[in-house]
């Protein structure tokens, strides 16, 4: 297929990508889903698990091998400035107020469920046939790890606002517990992707070029004040170009030190100088990488899932303790520490139900890991069921827990109404 012939294939693929995003966005809605959880949904039903099997002929038609390179570029765009507005609005003050809690809340999500997944790996690697053969054991288990440890902290926050729970002390918690888990799981999966390397040279180049990226943070940091002073003098187009500018030598220069380009973009989020003017520069950005951007992520992820990949009964009970794992060690293990912190018992729980939606986060991990060459398509598709059934059940748990607690308040309220009667 040449370029000129790419060129409406693109265009084609995209009104279907975003009109099926859309549609079943609209959907879950009525089930109470946030519309991420649409769009990953969407990325799955257009892939090879649903459209390709109903409709082969369909699917590569929509979606030719030549596609998908062009997909993976414009889905890049709408992850980098997607990460980099998440760690524009990560904000350490609110996390000072609740440090303690949150520091044994987010420390609990993150060494159980790694653990868990180290430990269920090492227990299946000779077993189950989904591991690559030419990564070392020990690179895998720590990437399953990692993959079980993160939390969709956009996702938690989105529900919180919703919700209206901001103020609130489980929001509180839950915003901050998700980001300090989310920070040290892109620590940890940046480690796991410095080892995969092949020999030392890869491994020192990441370090040697963190380095430089720390030093140059750090400054930015620093200067954040005077720089946020000077973005007032900017024109808004200048302004908007200089951001978009910074971000993507951000992004390009972790992906050539090793760390993808999601590290340098969120990172850069995170020290970018705060100002009204810098504020409506990012708004100008989002929407159109959120509506017609990131939805080309889902796509491309759901063209690389193949659930029939999981057929055989080995695979299917691997799933299965994946699944179950990951829940037991995110919101089981965040449920306990947030008691063992002394917060309440319904504060808890549903920190701990926030805290298990992997959500966006865990796509674009394993997405890092295909392109890596450390995640097969069968690992990938057992990921991305962790990652589906993680995110569909935190809003119908949360739902749940809130009618539980209105009939228990129903209870007392009733018995005290009938022993006043006369």
């Amino acid at each position: 297929m040449s370029t000129t012939e790419l060129g409406p294939v693109f265009f084609l693929a995209v009104v279907v990508i975003l009109l099926v995003c859309r549609l079943v966005g609209r959907a879950l809605r009525a089930l109470g889903q946030p519309p991420v959880v649409g769009e990953m949904v969407a990325g799955v039903v257009l892939g090879p698990s649903v459209l390709g099997l109903l409709a082969p002929g369909v699917e590569a038609a929509l979606f030719p091998p030549e596609l998908r390179p062009a997909l993976y570029v414009a889905g890049q765009i709408g992850l980098v400035v997607f990460m980099f507005q998440t760690g524009y609005e990560f904000r350490t003050a609110g996390i000072r107020r609740v440090a303690k809690p949150a520091t044994m809340i987010s420390s609990a999500g993150i060494l159980v469920p790694f653990a868990l997944g180290v430990g269920l790996t090492y227990a299946v690697h000779d077993s189950v046939d989904v591991f690559p053969k030419d990564v070392a054991v020990g690179v895998s288990a720590l990437f399953v790890g990692v993959t079980l440890a993160i939390t969709a902290f956009p996702m938690l926050a989105r529900i919180i606002t919703e919700r209206g729970l901001t103020g609130t002390r489980f929001g509180s918690l839950s915003l901050a517990s998700g980001a300090v888990d989310d920070a040290l799981a892109w620590v940890l999966l940046a480690g796991v992707l410095g080892m995969a390397g092949s020999g030392t040279g890869p491994l020192l180049i990441a370090l040697a070029g963190s380095a430089g990226l720390v030093v140059v943070l750090a400054l930015l940091a620093r200067s954040g004040t005077r720089l946020a002073g000077l973005t007032h003098r900017r024109a808004p187009d200048e302004l908007l170009l200089v951001t978009v500018v910074l971000l993507f030598l951000a992004a390009w220069y972790t992906d050539r030190i090793g760390l993808y380009a999601v590290f340098g973009a969120f990172s850069l989020g995170v020290v970018f100088p705060r100002s009204e003017a810098v504020d409506r520069a990012i708004e100008a950005i989002g929407p159109i990488s959120r509506i017609v951007f990131l939805p080309l992520f889902f796509t491309y992820s759901g063209l690389n899932t193949d659930f029939a990949l999981l057929a055989s009964p080995g695979l299917l009970l691997f799933t299965v303790a994946c699944v179950a794992l990951a829940v037991l060690g995110k919101l089981g293990a965040c449920w306990l520490a947030a008691r063992a912190a002394g917060e309440e018992g319904a504060v808890a729980l549903r920190i701990g139900t926030l805290m298990n939606a992997r959500g966006l986060m865990q796509l674009i991990a394993i997405n890092i890991g295909l392109a890596a060459g450390i995640v097969t398509p069968s690992l990938f598709a057992v990921l991305v069921v962790v990652a589906l059934v993680t995110t569909v059940m935190a809003t119908p748990l949360l739902t749940l827990w809130d009618r539980i607690d209105a009939r228990r308040a129903v209870g007392p309220a009733r018995a005290e109404r009938v022993g006043a009667a006369p």
